[in-house]
């Protein structure tokens, strides 16, 4: 076994194999700022194993101290919107944002005016916009794995 691992080594140098920049893998924060939880159940089902973002490098973390990527769905609420900064400040550099579902968009919002700090984007810098209520597992997973590829679609 030794042996092999060390020939392995050995090829790797010999053919001078390019050493990739891009991120292998991304840690996620989930966030719920205020949702109805459509956005939830179909981020579980993009994270199972028919879509199982695991495989590409996706994970949801249980630390914003962990996370590049902040996944907030819902609109804002007026109670959400200091936890949602105080867990944005703790990721580390760099950090990007994704708003997921209508609502976390500011499109088609349940609720009342008096208890809502808005959509995401008036509050963070949102750098990825997933569109849908509720977004379809695929459709998340395909935006999320735009994060690694380093090509953001439109929103």
């Amino acid at each position: 076994m030794l042996t092999l691992l060390r020939d392995l080594r050995r090829l790797r140098r010999d053919l001078a194999l390019p050493r990739s920049d891009r991120p292998r893998s991304l840690a996620i924060r989930h966030v719920d700022a205020g949702s109805c939880n459509g956005c939830e159940h179909e981020l579980t089902l993009a994270s199972g194993p028919h879509y199982d973002l695991q495989r590409y490098g996706l994970g949801i973390v249980a630390s914003p101290r962990h996370a590049d990527i902040l996944l907030v769905t819902g609109t804002v609420t007026t109670r959400m919107r200091e936890p949602l900064l105080t867990a944005y400040h703790a990721m580390p550099e760099p950090r990007k944002v994704a708003a997921l579902g209508n609502c976390a968009l500011g499109r088609n919002v349940i609720g009342t005016a008096a208890n809502l700090a808005g959509p995401v984007s008036a509050i963070l810098p949102v750098d990825l916009f997933i569109p849908g209520c509720p977004p379809a597992p695929d459709q998340i997973a395909r935006a999320l794995l735009s994060l690694i590829d380093g090509s953001l679609p439109a929103g």
